[in-house]
């Protein structure tokens, strides 16, 4: 545990992470007397950056003697927050967070916080490198960056402070990360980025993300599952709803980043799509991928949200047909417009965001209930549980981490699915 990577948030982070695995490896961080921990932060949520904050604590008690690194979306949101903590000796940016050099000449124990920053501005980088990794620890997918940064400006949201624009991976590159790690047995890929559906804008000939994942299926057949992060629907291009449609390799599971389902909440939140939008787009993708699986962020009690706004919301879980839902109570974040918005109060931020969730889950079994009797294909992600291609957990009998497996879903336990290898299969 000389070098420790500890990783807060979104598979982009999971992907960096690798990526400063090798890079703070190179510039000796591992090497070190007490050795390192560096903190890959996210900044979604004040819940998230208080998180990162106590682990950072924790990690001064238990490893007195090692340099403590913190990064990530926090990080580059608020460096001087995370310099003026005691527990921590280097603030690294998004930007570079992902080179050794930056890693290197570690300032002295007990130098002052502007010594401890190194922080640029993340508006000013305008190109993603592709940097190539061959495994992402502990995972039985990989994760793969096509995008970076964001474009948009929603009154919630403060990762386009801590990520930037949008920037895009040549597709080239892209292909060739997947052919590695694909090449290294990993049997699904997952595709990631902040604003994946703004794919392309900035690259020659302007490609869409249809284009990308085509490409990817198409040149890389050693590629058994293909899967797609969180999108925003209203950005869908036509190729990639044909490629939902066809490709069956491409798992039928979308997770939507739909955030309300009232126009005047939506329109406040500076969304750029409508209630009615959301409900025509899992439809026709429903009518196109019968088998497809919808996934959702939901807010809930952003500013001025009335009773009725909010059961638009609710209702949107139903007419979607959403299954797996991640509910946010609304936070303000320092910086945005809508900490400055009038604010719902916070005890009935809860009470919304509990009964959101309520819904969620009785969708969720419903859901499962469905599956009972079917036949699924299973990735072991550790023993004793995977995931279908529909992103539902399942426990199951058989298979080790990384194996596909074909199996019958007996039933369920309310949370999971528990699928059975046939004795004749399993022989």
């Amino acid at each position: 545990m000389a070098l420790e990577i500890v990783t807060f948030g979104c598979r982009m982070n999971t992907y960096e992470s690798e990526v400063m695995r090798r890079e703070a490896g190179k510039a000796g961080l591992g090497e070190l007397d007490g050795g390192a921990v560096v903190f890959n932060t996210c900044a979604v949520t004040s819940e998230a950056v208080r998180q990162a904050k106590q682990a950072i604590r924790k990690a001064r008690r238990e490893r007195p003697d090692a340099r403590i690194i913190v990064t990530g979306c926090a990080a580059q949101t608020a460096p001087a927050a995370f310099a003026a903590m005691g527990e921590v000796d280097l603030v690294l940016g998004n930007e570079e967070k992902l080179a050794a050099h930056n890693y290197r000449a570690l300032p002295d124990f007990g130098v002052n916080d502007t010594e401890k920053v190194r922080v640029n501005d993340i508006m000013s980088v305008r190109e993603t490198a592709s940097h190539m990794v061959d495994a992402i620890e502990g995972r039985a997918r990989a994760f793969v960056q096509v995008q970076n940064g964001c474009d948009h400006r929603c009154t919630f949201c403060i990762i386009p402070y801590g990520r930037g624009n949008s920037r895009s991976v040549p597709m080239g590159a892209v292909v060739e990360q997947v052919k590695r790690l694909a090449g290294n047995g990993y049997a699904e890929i997952v595709l990631t980025g902040v604003d994946m559906t703004s794919y392309g804008a900035d690259l020659p000939g302007k490609p869409r993300l249809g284009r990308l994942v085509r490409t990817i299926l198409r040149q890389v057949s050693e590629v058994r599952r293909l899967r797609l992060s969180s999108i925003d629907s209203i950005e869908a291009d036509e190729e990639l709803v044909e490629a939902i449609a066809a490709e069956k390799r491409l798992m039928p599971h979308l997770h939507l980043s739909l955030q309300a389902g009232d126009d005047m909440i939506l329109k406040r939140m500076k969304r750029r799509h409508l209630r009615a939008d959301s409900i025509r787009f899992c439809a026709e993708i429903g009518r196109l991928r019968p088998d497809i699986v919808f996934g959702a962020d939901m807010i809930a009690g952003f500013p001025t949200e009335t009773e009725a706004m909010f059961e638009n919301s609710l209702a949107i879980v139903e007419e979607c047909g959403l299954t797996h839902l991640h509910v946010f109570p609304f936070s303000p974040r320092e910086g945005t417009p809508a900490a400055r918005m009038p604010q719902v109060a916070r005890a009935v931020v809860k009470e919304r965001a509990a009964r959101l969730r309520e819904a969620g889950e009785r969708a969720y079994r419903a859901h499962l209930d469905r599956l009972i009797g079917s036949r699924q294909s299973i990735l072991v992600e550790h023993d004793g549980i995977g995931r279908t291609e529909g992103f539902t957990v399942a426990a199951i009998d058989a298979g080790v981490p990384g194996e596909i497996v074909d199996a019958i879903i007996a039933g369920h336990d309310g949370a999971r699915l528990i699928a059975r290898v046939p004795a004749a299969e399993a022989a």
